[in-house]
């Protein structure tokens, strides 16, 4: 199969058939967008579910290195099918798509870091509380969360987090 009808396959694939579309754990995103942008997020939540932050933000390194061009064939290997966007760098107009979730991700745990929000460790303790709003005021509970919401207007009505 040649490059290009590979790269417009697994683009197709992601935008019509969003694997993680509006799930609620580990990874997800809710929005609209072109087709670029949809699938390079799809493929995001599909390489980053079940890894470290420092892990994902590593990923979100390579893919921009990819997309610019700096990053070495081993880096790029670790982006596993995210890495059928590399040739989108011929296309300026389109980066911006194709990085959007990466650079939101990115964004979001490094501000959580520095925040001192931690999610991961209320799970692994089994707790009802998500931990998000006691630590982050801005933030918005999972649908779920049970134990540190007080507040009705930090429950997301439409169950999206």
């Amino acid at each position: 199969m040649e490059l290009k009808a590979l790269y417009r396959e697994i683009v197709n694939e992601h935008n019509l058939h969003p694997s993680h579309k509006g799930v609620i754990e580990d990874a997800a995103f809710n929005g609209s967008g072109c087709a670029i942008s949809q699938a390079s997020c799809d493929m995001m939540c599909d390489r980053i579910i079940g890894e470290k932050k420092e892990d994902a933000l590593a990923l979100a390194q390579n893919f921009m290195g990819m997309i610019k061009g700096t990053a070495t064939d081993e880096q790029i290997e670790t982006l596993d099918e995210s890495a059928a966007l590399k040739d989108i760098s011929h296309m300026p107009a389109r980066v911006k798509c194709a990085v959007l979730g990466w650079r939101t991700m990115s964004e979001m745990v490094e501000k959580l870091n520095a925040e001192g929000v931690d999610t991961a460790s209320a799970t692994a303790q089994n707790s009802d509380a998500c931990g998000v709003c006691a630590t982050n005021s801005a933030a918005v509970c999972k649908p779920d969360c049970q134990g540190c919401c007080s507040e009705p207007s930090k429950k997301d009505p439409e169950g999206k987090a």
